[in-house]
């Protein structure tokens, strides 16, 4: 009975040995395609390598990795952890030598009534550190971000004046270094800045301003840090620059010393720009309309001396307006202690027009005295009617009127005492006593007062031509 047992057993195994062979040929080269293939579309979940050559995973990729392999870490290729990068290179030796450079990307804007003005521009820094070189067989150098600034001595720029600034940080902050195998650093930064310009009114808007932005060391006196300009002038870039209100006539680089008392001479670099105002904004927006009201407070000179409502209105609403210019300009400008050119041309053309007024009124007085005079001299008649004694109420010309055809009035001995006193006046005196009241202010002043239309004949020439006169005066000097 064991036998048969065994036999059977026997029989069993030799015919599940070949199944046996068969799975075992089978199942590990499944096993071996599940390792190497992979559908399309999947990644590999072993760090972020992706799958390449139609989904093969090239296994030898991770060895290649230089950011996961422990022998060339940016610290220990720079080898920071063996160094106190809390002092500059070379500490206690001589000044270190600190190259700059400067693109401006753009002047952001420019007020006159903060008196500062805004500009982005990328800032480069050009040293040595002897600490950060590394062996390289190509020689080519190693850009790192931001990350690594904070690892490393950097040179302490700071601007002088400064207001407000920052560095940009979108998306990571704009900030670069990239070092070279023999210890040569750039450190390029993009900062937008708000710093004072010191601007002179006195000419505005016919002005030109000269703006600086001064770099330097705060910590570092020239005993420690260098700065220069690395490449001259040509260390000064620019792009096309188009602001509003101004023109870039000049960008210039240059430099000095600045001396502290208590901590001794700095380095400072300059960046001197100098900026031409447009003009063509202002003469639309204050010069012409000025203009154009003491032209229109011209117009009262035309009108009839007797329409006093006419000239009056026209005159107190030439210099309303020219009120509201002067204050619309002073609100737009800085409290300064001196007088700016358009203020003297506002001034000047409110005289003008406030002259223009006083005109009217001597005009009006004079007629009225001239008036009262001729009706003293002669008596009105009982028969004068309504019409006729309103032409000394001030509502028709005096040559509507013919005192002399009243026969009353012409027969009265005081208007012949008159007329011959008249004639007398007339009559040519000698040429001594004719110069003599010629030079009187007293003569002038009857002959004015007895003539009030000739003031309004003389400043229809007078007033035209003073007002040329002093356009050609102001524009010759501050244009």
């Amino acid at each position: 009975m064991r036998l048969a047992l065994l036999a059977l057993r026997l029989m069993c195994l030799a015919w599940l040995w070949p199944v046996t062979q068969l799975n075992s040929s089978t199942f590990p080269k499944k096993r071996r395609h599940k390792d190497l293939y992979v559908g399309e579309n999947s990644k590999l979940k072993h760090g972020d390598t992706k799958l390449k050559h139609g989904g093969r995973v090239d296994l030898k990729m991770k060895k290649l990795d230089s950011t996961k392999s422990l022998l060339i870490k940016s610290e220990q290729l720079l080898r920071i952890e063996d160094h106190d990068f809390a002092m500059r290179p070379g500490f206690g030796g001589s000044a270190l030598p600190v190259g700059i450079d400067v693109q401006v990307e753009s002047i952001d804007s420019i007020s006159e009534v903060n008196m500062d003005f805004t500009m982005t521009l990328y800032l480069r820094h050009y040293w040595q550190d002897d600490r950060l070189a590394f062996p390289s067989s190509s020689n080519k150098s190693r850009t790192f971000d931001s990350r690594l600034i904070k690892k490393i001595w950097v040179p302490d720029v700071f601007f002088v004046h400064s207001k407000r600034s920052f560095i940009h940080d979108t998306t990571m902050e704009n900030i670069m270094l990239r070092v070279f195998p023999d210890g040569n650093i750039l450190y390029s930064v993009r900062i937008t800045v708000t710093a004072l310009c010191s601007m002179d009114f006195s000419s505005f808007p016919l002005d030109t301003q000269n703006c600086s932005l001064e770099l330097e060391s705060y910590a570092y006196n020239e005993n420690d840090l260098m700065l220069y300009w690395k490449n001259g002038n040509d260390s000064l870039r620019t792009d096309e620059i188009v602001l509003s209100q101004f023109f870039v006539e000049d960008f210039q680089p240059s430099f000095g010393l600045a001396f502290y008392s208590s901590t001794g001479w700095y380095n400072r670099l300059y960046i001197n720009f100098i900026l031409r105002r447009h003009i063509f904004f202002f003469m639309l927006q204050t010069y012409f309309p000025t203009m154009l009201m003491v032209m229109l407070s011209w117009v009262s000179f035309w009108i009839d001396r007797r329409a006093v409502p006419a000239r009056v209105s026209l005159g107190i609403t030439t210099v309303l307006t020219m009120s509201t210019i002067i204050t619309g300009v002073s609100a737009s400008m800085p409290q300064v202690s001196y007088v700016k050119a358009v203020d003297i041309y506002l001034w000047a053309s409110f005289l003008f027009v406030f002259l223009s007024v006083i005109e009217y009124a001597a005009v009006n007085y004079f007629t009225t005295v001239e008036e009262m005079k001729k009706l003293k001299n002669a008596k009105i008649p009982s028969s004068f009617n309504a019409n006729q004694a309103m032409a000394f109420d001030g509502c028709f010309h005096d040559n509507d009127i013919d005192l002399p055809s009243f026969p009353e009035a012409a027969s009265t001995p005081n208007t012949e005492r008159n007329t011959q006193s008249r004639n007398s006046t007339i009559s040519a005196p000698s040429e001594g006593t004719r110069l003599r009241r010629r030079n009187t202010i007293k003569h002038n002043l009857n002959f004015i007062m007895s003539n009030s239309y000739m003031i309004d004949s003389y400043s229809r020439v007078i007033f035209p031509l003073a007002y040329l006169l002093f356009n050609i005066i102001y524009w010759s000097l501050y244009a």
